[in-house]
């Protein structure tokens, strides 16, 4: 049955916490889901919170830990001194481990680092701090199972329940050769079946699919789910098996990734918390309105060279706000399409193909919002058909332009190594904008004759 957090519950602990009470407060917690009790914390004041990490034991609390979100962790661990962090993350996969000790200060990290009793896990964790949080290295753990080709059946059996020990689980066996370069995997069934005499290199399979460690995420995403992978193996330069990546672990990737290109499509430059302070808010998201304020001033004074049309021919002021807001829903909707392909690495064909194909959708569906507003401008707003045919030129060749723009902007910034889901955001709105009203007005010009 699942779990549900009440607030008769939430009070209960928090009196259990007052009154010290460990032996009940247990009771209620230690049965518990790590997640379910990430949820309990995330209800209680920061005290209640850091009480409860310190009460539960230390295999508790490192899943616990990895469960709340980052802010919170944050303020948890400063609640804690070196030797209870280390302890902690002493319990973690050193994937994990790695991704707590990274969050914490050069000087605290160095402390908590040389608290830790077991040495080679601490090497383990230093070892991945080492790679970008975005790379394969950064994203996979040293546990693992791996065997050598040169064992027997039976030996292998006895060397796996020994390394079995620090895997929490066992999604792939590794085959290796006496240098550590990964050779293939190894099925468990045929490892169960095969006689005791036999010899690993005999019955281990030789096609393996692996990403080395200067592997983006984005690429090792792909793979994974391209072949349906559970686990896949990492190398380093010289083939040497140093850890593998969990499906567990990208799909957090995944989610992170698409939560922060989701903020940058709405102009917001850095991953913030809907909790965040209004400091860290204002840092992430005036930038973008600086920029979008920018490009009003431009939209503005364009549109201020054009004096005299709005003078002769007032009412096309009343259209400027949709066929601004039609140029930028437009490109929007062009750059989504490529930021989507960039990021899936299934854009096809070449760029001048594609360019074609948004042009003629843009064309057809211009076509189709010009006729519309044709009608519309002449038999429900009454305007003379000159008007509406300025309006509904202008429409369709706004549309052409912005799909253009938004389909070589994204391109551009990822072939020069920005994220293009920039293009998606303020940026590429306030660039339709600009050239809308320029097209827009300078087509009446030629049309109206002002």
């Amino acid at each position: 049955m699942r779990f549900r957090i009440s607030k008769n519950f939430i009070e209960k602990i928090e009196r259990l916490i007052e009154e010290k009470n460990d032996r009940e407060l247990l009771t209620h917690l230690e049965e518990l889901h790590h997640a379910d009790i990430a949820e309990i914390l995330d209800e209680l004041q920061l005290d209640e919170a850091t009480y409860i990490i310190k009460l539960l034991d230390s295999d508790k609390t490192a899943e616990v830990l990895m469960e709340i979100t980052e802010d919170d962790r944050e303020k948890i661990l400063q609640n804690l001194d070196a030797q209870e962090i280390a302890d902690e993350v002493e319990e973690m996969d050193t994937d994990d481990a790695a991704d707590i000790i990274g969050e914490l200060s050069i000087d605290l990290r160095k402390e908590v680092i040389g608290k830790m009793s077991d040495r080679e896990h601490a090497e383990d964790i230093i070892e991945l701090l080492n790679y970008p949080e975005d790379s394969a290295g950064g994203l996979m753990a040293k546990e693992l199972i791996r065997v050598n080709e040169n064992w027997s059946v039976t030996g292998c059996m006895e060397e796996m329940r020994a390394q079995g020990e620090n895997v929490t689980r066992v999604h792939s066996i590794y085959v290796v050769d006496n240098k550590d370069r990964l050779k293939g995997r190894l099925s468990l069934k045929d490892l169960i079946t095969a006689s005791k005499d036999a010899q690993i290199v005999d019955i281990y399979i030789t096609k393996v699919d692996y990403v080395n460690v200067h592997t983006k995420g984005e690429e090792v995403a792909r793979i994974m789910q391209k072949y349906d992978l559970e686990a896949i193996p990492v190398v380093d330069e010289l083939n040497r098996l140093v850890g593998r990546i969990t499906i567990d672990d990208i799909v957090d990737f995944i989610r992170e990734e698409a939560d922060r290109d989701y903020q940058m499509a709405a102009g917001i430059s850095d991953d913030v918390e809907a909790d965040a302070s209004m400091l860290d808010m204002i840092k992430a998201r005036l930038p973008w309105l600086i920029l979008a304020l920018l490009g009003g001033f431009v939209a503005v004074h364009v549109a201020g060279t054009f004096e005299s049309a709005m003078t002769k021919f007032g009412v096309l002021f009343f259209f400027t706000p949709l066929i601004a807001a039609m140029a930028g829903n437009v490109g929007v909707q062009s750059s989504a399409i490529m930021v989507q392909g960039i990021a899936n690495n299934t854009l096809k064909g070449s760029l001048f193909k594609r360019v074609l194909k948004e042009m003629g959708l843009s064309i057809l569906n211009g076509l189709a919002l010009a006729l519309i507003l044709l009608i519309g401008t002449h038999f429900l707003l009454g305007h003379p058909y000159s008007i509406g045919i300025t309006v509904s030129v202008s429409l369709i060749s706004v549309m052409i332009i912005a799909s253009i723009i938004g389909t070589f902007v994204p391109i551009t910034l990822h072939k020069y190594g920005i994220d293009p889901a920039l293009a998606t955001g303020p940026f590429i709105t306030t660039s339709n904008d600009i050239c809308g009203i320029l097209i827009y007005f300078t087509i009446a010009k030629l049309i109206l004759g002002f």
